[in-house]
């Protein structure tokens, strides 16, 4: 009998099927097998971040992981379902970090350069554009929340447009047409500040 090797997706996705079934040992192997990957979810949401900003990659993985994990809540339809979890969390940790950089910088007299200059391609934000993207993506969200997962997918997650359309189950092209009327929704919402 010849034992077929397991890809590394299919290793992924049997590990979250036996978190999601209340197996609490597949955690560490499952951590062990995408820490890189979470760390790279992680650089992806860090580098549009200004510089000087001081929360590290590790802290931000860690701390989504411990979110992801929670036994109570950790139930995963599919690899695709899970990293764009990650996604999500990791904006929240963001979101809730700018929230008290903010707080602690109220009155400050640092200039900040509109988002609106940089919604179609998101690069560096302060934790006040941080804010006012996630207030906008909330906003869409309760207008059209597969256009706000989609642009969420695509800016935040880094995740390519074959990807998107593979976990959302949509054909590429939808996809695209997603992605650009909610980059033109975004823009526009930010636009009008």
């Amino acid at each position: 009998m010849i034992a077929l090797a397991v890809t590394s997706r299919e290793r992924t996705t049997q590990l979250l099927r036996r978190l999601s079934d209340g197996d609490s040992a597949a955690a560490d192997d499952l951590y062990g097998a995408i820490r890189g990957e979470l760390h790279r979810l992680a650089e992806i949401h860090l580098a549009r971040r200004q510089p000087g900003h001081t929360l590290q990659s590790t802290a931000l993985v860690h701390e989504a992981w411990l979110r992801l994990v929670d036994a109570e809540t950790a139930s995963f339809q599919s690899r695709g379902h899970f990293y764009a979890m990650a996604s999500k969390v990791m904006r929240s940790i963001l979101v809730d970090h700018a929230r008290r950089k903010n707080a602690e910088k109220r009155g400050g007299d640092r200039a900040r350069v509109p988002l609106a200059e940089r919604a179609s391609e998101p690069t560096e934000f302060s934790a006040g554009d941080v804010l006012d993207l996630h207030a906008a993506l909330e906003q869409l969200e309760h207008i059209d929340a597969d256009r706000a997962r989609i642009l969420e997918l695509r800016y935040f997650g880094g995740l390519s447009m074959a990807d998107i359309a593979n976990s959302m189950a949509i054909p590429l092209r939808t996809a695209e047409r997603r992605v650009q009327a909610a980059t033109a929704w975004l823009r526009a919402r930010l636009g009008g500040e």
